[in-house]
């Protein structure tokens, strides 16, 4: 029993002495802080196992000694914990942003690469990436915007892009930019989408990029002509010199409508959206011209991609000279809502033009081109979408 008694007393006594011994490796003291800048300082420069160690013995020095002003080693190791903090968290970040990229994540993508460019803002890639992911997510289009236009900045000032080639990339960042104005600003959108057509990438394959142009002529100069057409219409809406003269440029908003029908059609893949693409320009195609056939559209569209797209038109400011003996190839005649009807024919139905190929609904959920437009549009078009999913 005293054996026990003694070992006991041992135990304690030994206790007693290691707990001040302990207390004393963390203490803020000068061997200790020798010792923990030392550690750091033969550290902090190596690999990332030795910026590990360096990380530890700084921490050890911050944590045990107060802030002191004078300690200079202090605010030197703190800078360093603070930089390799920033640097983590930015790892993690990156991380994220790549991640959301590989699984399609459009909302991450958008959260995450954002939070990227908070700290490098002139990423051309990330700004790219983040400029495009509306074009896949309609709710995300407005807040792509400012980084699609940052992007096409960067890339024309001539910075390098590793996430997509040059032409791929201007491409899909006009088209954001387009698609973001087709209901608030169509006439300004075509110049982004138009832009994006004629860039040779993967997108002038893209049948959707063609019903957007298409929307947007509906929507802007065919709207804004069509009114100025039956405004200038005499009493019961007869002829007058200064409707002929909007009809002009009416039909060239048409021929252009119905290039980019042809294009939707030529590019689509998918047998039954291909035959609504045939059936909406079929249908445009013989509004605008008389006596043209099914054999005419089908020829139209087989070699329509060939050919350049066309640019805006340009302003007819004076009716073409009229040929003695010559039958003009459009007589206009008002219907019952003053709308004037080309080629001879006078189409049913008054719904705006652009379908979409894809079953995403409609970015906020508006209904562009609810309007009368004051021309009336072949019978089977259809309101444009405002989404369009990325590969």
């Amino acid at each position: 029993m005293k054996r026990i008694i003694k070992l006991l007393a041992l135990a304690a006594t030994f206790a007693v002495l290691v707990i001040p011994a302990v207390a004393q490796a963390d203490q803020c003291n000068d061997d200790n802080k020798g010792a923990w800048y030392k550690t750091f300082f033969d550290n902090y420069k190596g690999d990332v196992p030795a910026q590990k160690v360096a990380y530890d013995a700084a921490m050890k020095y911050i944590n045990a000694c107060p802030d002191d002003e004078k300690d200079a080693q202090r605010k030197y190791m703190k800078k360093f914990v603070d930089l390799m903090d920033k640097s983590g968290d930015k790892a993690k970040t990156a991380k994220a942003c790549d991640d959301a990229v590989k699984n399609k994540n459009y909302p991450d993508q958008m959260k995450y690469c954002k939070e990227v460019l908070a700290t490098d803002p002139d990423n051309v890639d990330v700004n790219t990436i983040v400029g495009i992911v509306g074009l896949s997510q309609g709710t995300l289009l407005n807040d792509s915007v400012p980084y699609a236009r940052k992007a096409i900045q960067l890339i024309e000032s001539g910075k390098p892009i590793k996430a997509y080639s040059h032409d791929q990339a201007l491409a899909y960042l006009n088209w954001t930019i387009g698609r973001s104005q087709l209901t608030t600003a169509p006439a300004e959108a075509l110049k982004s989408l138009l832009a994006a057509a004629k860039l040779d990438s993967e997108v002038k394959k893209l049948p959707q990029l063609y019903l957007d142009i298409n929307g947007a002529y509906e929507l802007g100069p065919r709207k804004t002509l069509s009114e100025e057409y039956k405004a200038k219409q005499g009493t019961g809406g007869t002829e007058t010199p200064e409707s002929k003269l909007v009809l002009e440029n009416l039909n060239q908003v048409f021929d252009r409508q119905i290039d980019a029908l042809a294009r939707a059609a030529a590019t689509a893949t998918d047998a039954a959206k291909k035959k609504e693409a045939m059936d909406d320009l079929t249908a445009l195609y013989k509004f605008r011209n008389k006596n043209a056939t099914d054999a005419n559209v089908t020829e139209l569209v087989a070699g329509v991609m060939a050919k350049p797209i066309p640019d805006l038109p340009t302003p007819i400011t004076s009716l073409p000279a009229a040929t003695p003996g010559a039958t003009p190839a459009a007589t206009p005649a008002a219907n019952g809502n003053g709308a004037a009807t080309t080629g001879g024919a006078k189409p049913a139905g008054n719904t705006t033009t652009g379908n979409s190929f894809n079953g995403n609904t409609t970015n906020g959920g508006s209904k562009p081109g609810t309007a009368n437009t004051g021309t009336t549009a072949p019978a089977g078009n259809k309101r444009p979408r405002l989404n369009h999913r990325r590969g």
